[in-house]
């Protein structure tokens, strides 16, 4: 997912029902690289402080994670602000909720983003782009950040680099740029 198209989605979202909850699923996905399971599982107390403050860190255990590959990830600061926003009523139990107030299912999730995509017009997109363009833009910047692919890999939850890497798309352009710079 380019950049143009999650403000394309995030536009879109914020017109419907429920726009701050689904501006933050937006976001857990695409900022913080979770998958539609880890979504529905998040708590608050994941996310939180114990004076119930949004956390520096959000502390995905090994129960709600796939394969129990918990990890502790920075928060984003466009994803805090969404957090805050929708915490501002509640900050205990589920993190996203349905209209009645009940933990979504990871399937509710896939379908809203499967809606959400269709809506906006954007063919070939999943609820699992969001972690996809996370994956890859974490790849694409970490040596700015003094790091390295293992670190992506850990942010994603992987216990193999290779998984990591099946995620990380090419650009044709970096690839122009990277050529004539050798």
């Amino acid at each position: 997912m380019l950049p143009a198209e999650l403000r394309l989605l995030l536009a879109f979202v914020a017109r419907g029902r429920r726009p701050m909850r689904n501006r933050a699923i937006v976001l857990l996905s695409s900022r913080a690289g979770l998958r539609a399971s880890e979504i529905a599982a998040l708590d608050w107390s994941m996310v939180v402080t114990a004076r119930r403050a949004i956390a520096d860190l959000l502390e995905l255990p090994g129960w709600a994670a796939k394969r129990g590959s918990g990890r502790r990830l920075p928060i984003h600061p466009e994803l805090r602000a969404a957090l805050a926003q929708l915490a501002a009523a509640k900050r205990m139990g589920p993190v996203i909720v349905s209209e009645r107030g009940n933990r979504m299912s990871a399937k509710v999730i896939v379908n809203l983003f499967a809606r959400w995509y269709r809506g906006c017009g954007l063919d070939g997109c999943s609820s699992h782009s969001g972690r996809r363009t996370f994956i890859t833009r974490a790849a694409r910047l970490v040596h700015k950040a003094g790091g390295s692919l293992r670190d992506v890999q850990q942010l994603a939850g992987h216990r193999s680099l290779r998984t990591t890497q099946g995620y990380i798309e090419g650009d044709a352009e970096a690839q122009r740029r990277l050529v004539r710079l050798l």
